[in-house]
């Protein structure tokens, strides 16, 4: 898995890439298929949770998936209503810290504060993500950026966490494309009055139930005795690191295709996947 970290950057390419943009373009590739939230749970508790995931019962799953998408939709509310040229400046450091004071709160009181503070954290690791993307070139003021934001918190599952899934990068980015055009042209057209519109509400459902797989895992870290205020805060810095692991990753491979083209950039990245696989 660390193969494509470790491979060494060739002077050229077949597609024509610079050597600083295949290299970026390799980064990419290694956050966004081998990015692992239950590792860095592993690392924050100093525990083996890797299918913390599995531990909540069913109940549990149903509050968890219901604060799922009240929480996208309140990021997708502040990605349509707020972001625009305010969010310049990645501040990852603040979002961090930020996130990590709402997880203090989220281990102390349990699954009870799961509807208050995942909204929140949400809306914080949004900014987190618009400030990437924002750094990679993307205009904030369009709506396209505003879901391909939203588009970060649905590919953070990652392969590993739901493999019966088509998962990897661009089949999730294909999953939703559909979606997110559709969407995207109603706000255009209408603007975001009708938040509860079919198109709207099938977008936050397709990104919630990928979402709710981390938060899942997030919930039961936290569940595991001992955990409390201390821990929980350091699960929510591990989960806002995570999602902007996936972000600059994601938006990394966005600002390469508006360079070389998508197709071209497709191409690339799947030889690295390949050569990942030989090594």
């Amino acid at each position: 898995m660390n193969s494509l970290v470790s491979m060494d950057v060739p002077a050229t390419n077949g597609a024509g890439l610079t050597p600083q943009d295949y290299a970026a373009l390799r980064d990419a590739v290694f956050r966004l298929e081998h990015a692992s939230f239950a590792a860095r749970l592993s690392e924050a508790l100093d525990k083996q949770i890797g299918r913390v995931g599995k531990l909540l019962p069913a109940e549990i799953g149903e509050v968890v998936q219901r604060a799922t998408e009240a929480a996208i939709k309140a990021a997708l509310e502040a990605a349509l209503r707020t972001l625009g040229p305010r969010s310049s400046g990645e501040r990852r450091l603040l979002h961090k810290a930020i996130a990590t004071l709402s997880g203090a709160v989220g281990g102390a009181f349990g699954l009870a504060s799961l509807p208050v503070e995942l909204p929140f954290s949400t809306v914080v690791m949004l900014r987190a993500i618009a400030a990437i993307a924002q750094a990679e070139g993307e205009d904030l003021n369009a709506p396209e950026t505003a879901f391909a934001c939203l588009q970060v918190f649905a590919l953070g599952a990652g392969r590993q966490n739901m493999a019966a899934l088509e998962t990897g990068y661009f089949a999730v980015r294909s999953v939703l494309s559909k979606s997110v055009t559709e969407a995207a042209r109603f706000v255009v057209e209408r603007g975001f009055a009708e938040e509860g519109a079919p198109v709207i509400l099938r977008l936050v459902s397709q990104i919630a139930t990928r979402f709710g797989v981390v938060v899942s895992q997030k919930m039961a870290a936290q569940a595991v005795p001992l955990v409390g205020a201390a821990g929980g805060g350091a699960v929510n810095y591990a989960f806002i690191d995570h999602f902007q692991t996936i972000a600059r990753g994601h938006f990394t491979v966005r600002r390469l295709e508006r360079v070389y083209g998508a197709q071209t950039i497709k191409a690339e990245y799947d030889k690295l996947l390949v050569q990942a696989a030989e090594h």
